[in-house]
């Protein structure tokens, strides 16, 4: 079977292609600036390759993509009939979804019926799927939300202490993001060290641009830490993360600012950006701390801290934890952003074998010693696989 894997945002649109009889890529790539001058495919599999070209729309780039999956020197597929199916990374499915589902006529009315909660990310979602339908009207289409794996949190854990009414007209509660992250490196971790999930306490850290630590017991996640928007949580490349609600009040009259100000400031010119004053770019960051700039070296206590807190209150939350586990950007591939998350955690049985966590990238390794309680690993994540995967899936049981 063949699975294309899309991933639409408001300007861009990536995929993959995966031939799921053999758990193997045939093509990847991406398209940038729908819709802007400078507009162009890049594709990474099976060749590299830039191409510019007028993109005003994701139907004129997806045609793009398929011109491509089907190109007679370059492409893999001799015929867009090769696809069994098309899955979406679709980000909020507030409390209509929790498992990824066949794409209906009815479950994408319910799914604009969340697009308020996610203005950015839906809308450009649903442009994929309304794109795909137009140019393959007979394709089975499948969706993967990246809320659903946190659905299973406890309403004491998800809710806020607002009045009641903001959730039952308005829906205010804690959804969570990054879940199909967190879901594939919470079973792929087991796999690795060869237990089962069910009998374990994991806290799953994925640590990129955007960041997000989730609490999963015996395999179901029961707390995360980005909340109604991924702004809540961690101090992440631009967001801020968990603040102070008086003060963005206060910053708001300061600053004289209007709503869509304050969100500006809070999501685009705030977190390791906004604060150094240098980069988001973590390799930046560290490369500055090592030259000794006390901004630099400031700005990482304060990432590594919001992290370790976080563990701290997962595993109070669980009662205990066995495993810890790094993916993401930063978490697969900073050693220094990883060691100083677990230095001084030795309370809580944590030992961090730091010639290796030095030593790997982006490879799936155990990083703490043989007599630590906790084993602490790293795992890439492959959200893609994981739609490919759930599609495939629905799509033999719906046959």
């Amino acid at each position: 079977m063949k699975v294309l894997v899309l991933n639409c945002g408001s300007s861009s649109i990536k995929y993959k292609l995966y031939d799921m009889d053999s758990l193997s890529v045939m093509a990847a790539g991406g398209i940038e600036k729908i819709g802007l001058p400078g507009a162009f495919l890049k594709t990474k599999k099976p060749v590299e390759e830039k191409i510019l070209n007028n993109i005003p729309t994701h139907d004129e780039g997806l045609e793009m993509i398929f011109k491509s999956l089907t190109d007679p020197e370059k492409g893999v597929l001799k015929s867009l009939d090769e696809i069994d199916a098309v899955g979406h990374r679709m980000v909020h499915g507030g409390e209509k979804f929790n498992q990824s589902t066949i794409l209906t006529d009815q479950v994408l009315e319910e799914f604009v019926a969340c697009s308020e909660l996610a203005p950015l990310h839906n809308p450009a979602n649903l442009k994929g799927v309304k794109a795909v339908a137009e140019l393959m009207p007979n394709m089975v289409q499948v969706g993967v939300f990246d809320t659903a794996f946190h659905q299973t949190m406890p309403d004491y854990a998800y809710m806020y202490a607002l009045p009641y009414e903001l959730y039952t007209k308005y829906h205010v509660r804690r959804y969570g993001f990054h879940g199909t992250s967190h879901r594939y490196v919470a079973q792929r971790v087991c796999d690795f060290l060869g237990c089962d999930i069910k009998d374990k306490k994991i806290i799953s850290c994925h640590i990129g641009n955007g960041a997000s630590v989730a609490a999963v017991k015996y395999g179901k996640c029961v707390d995360t830490s980005m909340g109604l928007t991924p702004l809540e949580g961690l101090m992440m490349g631009t967001r801020c993360g968990d603040i102070d609600a008086g003060a963005v009040t206060y910053i708001q009259k300061k600053l004289n600012l209007d709503a869509d100000g304050v969100s500006n400031l809070l999501n685009k010119e705030s977190g390791v950006a906004g604060f150094s004053g240098l980069s988001s770019d973590m390799r930046e960051l560290e490369a500055a701390e090592q030259n000794g700039d006390p901004h630099a070296i400031l700005t990482l206590k304060m990432y590594n801290y919001r992290i370790k807190k976080y563990i701290g209150a997962y595993a109070a939350a669980m009662n205990g934890v066995d495993i810890i586990v790094f993916t993401a950007g930063v978490g697969e591939n900073q050693y220094g952003v990883r060691s100083g998350v677990c230095q001084d955690m030795d309370w809580l049985g944590i030992k961090l074998d730091l010639a290796k966590n030095d030593s790997v990238r982006g490879e799936e390794a155990i990083i703490s010693t043989p007599d630590s309680k906790v084993t602490v690993c790293l795992i890439p994540t492959d959200e893609e696989l994981m739609v490919a995967t759930d599609t495939m899936n629905l799509v033999k049981a719906n046959k």
